[in-house]
């Protein structure tokens, strides 16, 4: 029996992933050519979209925290992005890192809380069902 698991994703949550990869290159691309007026336009659909994804994947633990995180990773990136272009960003660039740190916050949450508490369920899930074969096996059940 093959273990490996496999991990899909509908495909209408797969375009809207590749819409919010344009977005986010458009507005990064902006920042890096000093191209204020999209740069400044695209915050909007960029963390709507990631707000989109967020809301779409929010069943799925592993999927809900890493986007949590990046909301918070283009929230921070924007705000950095908005500083540099009103010629702020010497000033008021570490705030940015309280977006930053709450992004962190989820991943931390997820890989050192959430993480092991799912596997320890699938232990016991696998340890239960373990003797339960083994019975079967006994008796002679199949």
């Amino acid at each position: 029996m093959n273990d490996t698991k496999m991990y899909s994703i509908p495909e209408k949550f797969r375009k809207t992933e590749n819409l919010h990869i344009l977005f986010w290159l458009v507005k990064d691309v902006s920042w890096a050519m000093l191209w204020r007026p999209l740069g400044i336009a695209m915050i909007f659909p960029t963390i709507a979209v990631a707000l989109l994804i967020t809301w779409q994947t929010r069943k799925i633990k592993a999927e809900l925290f890493h986007n949590l995180a990046i909301v918070f990773w283009i929230c921070a990136n924007a705000m950095w992005m908005l500083l540099e272009f009103t010629g702020n960003d010497e000033h008021y660039r570490k705030y940015t890192a309280i977006p930053f740190a709450m992004g962190l916050f989820f991943i931390l949450s997820y890989y050192l809380v959430i993480l092991p508490k799912e596997k320890l369920k699938e232990k016991k899930l696998a340890q239960a069902i373990e003797p339960a074969e083994s019975t079967v096996e006994i008796a002679g059940i199949n």
